[in-house]
């Protein structure tokens, strides 16, 4: 992490723009995009710097003070370019008022990441100097090695025993791909398949063109062969025991989309609705369980979960009086036991299949997904979401309609 002094900044702020500073006077209109671009730029650090990047907002290209007020509004809304789901991987950056140059200022730091390339909106940023511009194909490969030789998440960790040929060509191609990048980008003709499985992070590299943890999670044909806990044991259990009968038993697996299809499928399939036609001139129904509520949750559990040194699956247990969903893995880095679901605190154990969930669609903004849970059973009338939470595994459990 970097640590910039007010000395630092200051200097940082005067002189003129490069590859480590970005000076915008407010924060709206087009600034907007513009300063995402340009978190996504310094997140890429193609000039491999190996520093941090600095936006100043509220300073003129001179760095003399625009006089913008350093709101709490303006600070919310910068720290959402980490979480409002435009920019993948989420970039590592603070937000802080700092008082430079005898004026108060926004100060946006963005730490190199860990697993480049890094896009906002499908689109790979990088600085040239002062600056922005779109990564080449060339770039891209540069953004990729780079990733190699870094303490890379497991799940880009690259599976020795899996080939491209367990990796479905058709589905990256005709459903991943054109999801996770701009199509004006997509339509370019100088990347072959293999640049485009190492730029997605789903190969190790066109060099190395073993299929990552993540490659195989999201486009593997066999996945339990090379990942046997990724998969979801779901029960519909009669009772309020585990030893009760069972009504319903489904291995859910398959590809991570397929996996969050069938359960999504299976959620509804087992939830009841209530249909009120005295209370009210229109009849009212209300779900046992919000299946929104009960999305996230299981959606929360197959991301946040631990996929190495274990073959636990994520498990839904469905009882009469409950459900028990259960990850295997624990808390995580910021995430820890104390702190857990508040808002604002989210760390992610596997970020490349955040980004990865993020593109097909099963996640619209991290973080959040606990906070949704939570609002979608107040609104049901369902009591509190309940945590257990354990060193190796983490339990939520979800109460019915009382």
């Amino acid at each position: 992490m970097t640590n910039y002094s007010d000395a630092d900044l200051e200097a940082m702020l005067v002189d003129v723009e490069s590859d480590l500073v970005e000076r915008k006077e407010s924060f709206s209109g087009d600034v907007r995009t513009a300063l995402r671009e340009a978190v996504c730029a310094f997140a890429n650090d193609l000039p491999d710097n190996r520093k941090a990047g600095v936006c100043f907002i509220g300073a003129r290209d001179n760095g003399t003070p625009s006089g913008l007020p350093i709101t709490d509004e303006l600070l919310l809304n910068l720290a959402d370019i980490k979480t409002d789901g435009n920019t993948v991987p989420p970039p590592s950056l603070t937000v802080a008022k700092r008082r430079l140059a005898g004026a108060e200022v926004a100060v946006v730091t963005v730490e190199p990441a860990d697993s480049p390339p890094v896009r906002y909106r499908g689109r790979v940023h990088i600085r040239i100097g002062p600056r922005r511009g779109m990564a080449s194909a060339q770039d891209e490969r540069i953004l990729s090695e780079k990733r190699r030789h870094r303490d890379a998440p497991f799940d880009l960790h690259p599976i020795s025993q899996a080939a491209l040929r367990d990796l479905d060509r058709r589905y990256f191609e005709d459903v991943y791909l054109p999801s996770a990048i701009a199509p004006d980008v997509l339509e370019a003709n100088d990347r072959t398949y293999e640049q485009r499985l190492a730029v997605t992070k789903m190969i190790a590299s066109v060099d190395e063109p073993t299929p990552t943890v993540l490659g195989v999670l999201v486009l593997g044909t066999r996945v339990r062969d090379f990942l046997p806990g990724a998969y979801i044991q779901f029960l519909r259990i009669a009772g309020t025991d585990l030893a009760d009968p069972i009504q319903d038993e489904q291995v859910i697996d398959g590809n991570i989309g397929e996996v969050l299809r069938k359960a999504d499928e299976k959620l509804a399939a087992h939830n009841r609705t209530a249909v009120d036609i005295t209370s009210a001139r229109l009849e009212k129904r209300t779900f046992t369980y919000p299946l929104a509520a009960l999305q996230q949750l299981v959606r929360n559990a197959v991301l946040h979960r631990t996929y190495e040194g274990t073959n636990a699956p994520v498990r839904i247990y469905w009882y009469d009086d409950r459900i028990d969903i259960f990850n295997p893995g624990g808390p995580y880095g910021t995430a820890r036991q104390e702190k857990f679901g508040q808002p604002g605190v989210a760390d992610y154990r596997n970020p490349n299949l955040a980004e990865a969930m993020r593109v097909l669609g099963f996640v619209q903004r991290y973080g959040v997904g606990i906070g949704i849970a939570r609002r979608e059973l107040e609104a049901n009338g369902n009591p509190n979401l309940e945590f257990e939470i354990e060193a190796l595994h983490l339990m939520a459990r979800v109460r019915p309609v009382q």
